[in-house]
């Protein structure tokens, strides 16, 4: 049984996979990790760069005893399993990128990284977990599965938050794509306003073993929006 391993992005955590668990595990086992920052591992020092977050997790999983195993990855968590399968193309048997891109700084973003990180230093980590997990809703606030998201995203440092933003701002897969050997799964909500279809497209055109799969009425955090079917296309590619 190839193990299968979640991994978050920017206020994320190993408990946003709670729906999943039950699942996933009557057909993979399940590794769920907490970045430095986030979650559990709320207390541990930051990382500011993909690639050396790719090499902790690279680190955990080799700890655990984890050699080969099938990878996924949200948002930017996406963007850390992207360095993950150029580093250890032999471990990764198969990929899924999740809502994420190959960009870190999006074109047309809302607002400039820099922007970003005054506003969570203004606004503080609590005030700035409930807006951004709010946008990964269709329906904001009012979706069923929101309060539970607010409350994991709550729990980064800011340390964790302002260290992933200047990741994400100096990170770029894009020239790596059309190497990635993995046969590679990308997920993505037909209402994601964290990502464009661009970002989406860019991806599915140009790493050469991809299919996609766009789950409707979701946003940005498909696993919470519509659960059982986000595990249903899981176990439908992986088996």
């Amino acid at each position: 049984m190839t193990p299968l391993v979640l991994v978050h992005g920017l206020m994320g955590g190993s408990a946003q996979w709670d729906l999943q668990l039950k699942a996933l595990s009557d057909h993979f086992g399940v590794t769920t990790l907490d970045l430095p920052g986030f979650g559990r591992n709320r207390h541990l020092p930051a990382i500011s760069r993909i690639d050396e977050l790719a090499d902790w997790v690279l680190s955990a999983l080799r700890d655990k005893g984890i050699e080969q195993y099938h990878l996924l990855g949200h948002s930017m968590g996406g963007m850390i399993v992207q360095e993950i399968a150029r580093m250890d193309p032999g471990g990764v048997q198969r990929l899924i990128l999740y809502a994420t891109g190959a960009i870190g700084v999006l074109p047309g973003r809302f607002e400039t990284i820099d922007e970003s990180k005054a506003r969570v230093q203004s606004n503080g980590v609590k005030d700035t977990a409930s807006r951004i997990a709010a946008t990964w809703f269709w329906k904001n606030e009012q979706a069923t599965n929101f309060k539970a998201c607010e409350r994991l995203a709550q729990m980064a440092s800011m340390e964790a938050i302002q260290a992933g933003l200047d990741a994400m701002k100096n990170w770029s897969g894009t020239e790596n794509l059309s190497a990635l050997p993995q046969e590679t799964l990308i997920i993505c909500g037909d209402r994601d306003r964290t990502y464009s279809w661009e970002q989406t497209s860019l991806l599915w055109s140009s790493i050469p073993n991809a299919s996609l799969s766009v789950i409707p009425g979701c946003a940005h955090a498909v696993h919470l929006e519509k659960p059982e079917l986000f595990t249903s296309v899981l176990v439908d590619y992986l088996l």
